[in-house]
């Protein structure tokens, strides 16, 4: 009877989860492995794969410059906007952490970018902004300063992506602001006891409270850091010079411009170890500098 009892409950959560776990199998998993098969065929999508075996990348690692392009204008893009992005998200967390009136509106107001950032408005109006007749340089010419070709010129087209993911910074803010909420209250007031100051009690108590914190923003961004599409395409193109072809960009233009779907499909599989070996190096070395307190210490 209880075998039953137990059997008859397995099957009612199954139920009420099938609608997951038909859209996880058939959106998500079933694709991976689809792709998986696909990166070991020459696939254009309108005849059948061939397989070749690996020969696609065997390609994309030895004979592809474009790949090593957009590895690397990838790597700098995520090195350079991640770390600075969290920078301002930490700097005004710690500024709205105060509890004065008003915090919350403008918590709200600086989250905004988060929510609409990724938005082809939001990138077509960036592009505006920073081009040559754009907003930027009459402001630049209205202090006397020559404007730039922001978006043409292969020196500053990617700082221009670089500020627009920089802006985006609501959502890692939130975080934090919920990371520092949780500190306790018990030990700044030890330390103002001690007779700290802001900056002392911001490294030694908040920042190694934060720590794993940071070190989920740290994942978390680097991660969509590498996916970044949208605003590329819109506002670049990956031009000029493939000054800004991301890999995801370069991994678009490939199976949907040039049809070469199985090619595409090796290129997926690359960044994903790509990532994996990335977010490994970082689990790994966060034992150094993530501080857990059930753990009494780094």
């Amino acid at each position: 009877m209880e075998k039953k009892k137990a059997l008859k409950e397995s099957l009612t959560g199954y139920a009420i989860i099938s609608p997951w776990l038909l859209g996880f199998f058939v959106l998500v998993l079933g694709p991976i492995l689809a792709s998986f098969y696909l990166s070991f065929t020459d696939y254009d999508l309108l005849s059948s794969p061939t397989w070749i075996g690996f020969d696609n990348y065997v390609q994309i690692l030895t004979n592809d410059p474009r790949f090593k392009t957009s590895i690397i204008a990838t790597l700098v893009f995520v090195f350079v906007s991640t770390p600075l992005k969290l920078l301002f998200a930490l700097a005004l967390a710690v500024l709205f952490n105060t509890g004065r009136k008003g915090t919350g509106f403008f918590t709200t107001i600086y989250y905004i970018p988060s929510i609409i950032g990724g938005s082809v408005a939001i990138a077509v109006v960036w592009r505006q902004l920073f081009g040559r007749n754009g907003a930027v340089n009459d402001i630049l010419d209205s202090l006397g300063i020559a404007g730039l070709n922001w978006i043409g010129n292969p020196d500053t087209a990617l700082s221009v992506l670089i500020i627009l993911v920089i802006w985006q910074f609501g959502s890692p803010m939130i975080i934090f602001l919920a990371g520092l909420r949780q500190i306790p209250t018990e030990l700044y007031e030890a330390a103002s006891v001690d007779g700290a100051g802001r900056i002392q009690t911001f490294l030694k108590i908040t920042l190694p409270m934060l720590t794993p914190v940071i070190f989920f923003n740290l994942i978390m961004q680097t991660i969509g850091g590498f996916m970044l599409f949208t605003q590329a395409y819109l506002i670049t193109q990956g031009g000029p010079m493939d000054s800004t072809l991301f890999y995801a960009l370069y991994l678009y233009e490939m199976a949907f411009e040039y049809l070469r779907m199985g090619y595409a499909s090796a290129m997926a599989w690359i960044l994903l170890v790509l990532i994996a070996i990335i977010t490994i190096i970082i689990f790994k070395t966060s034992s150094r500098w993530v501080f857990y307190e059930s753990e009494g210490g780094r």
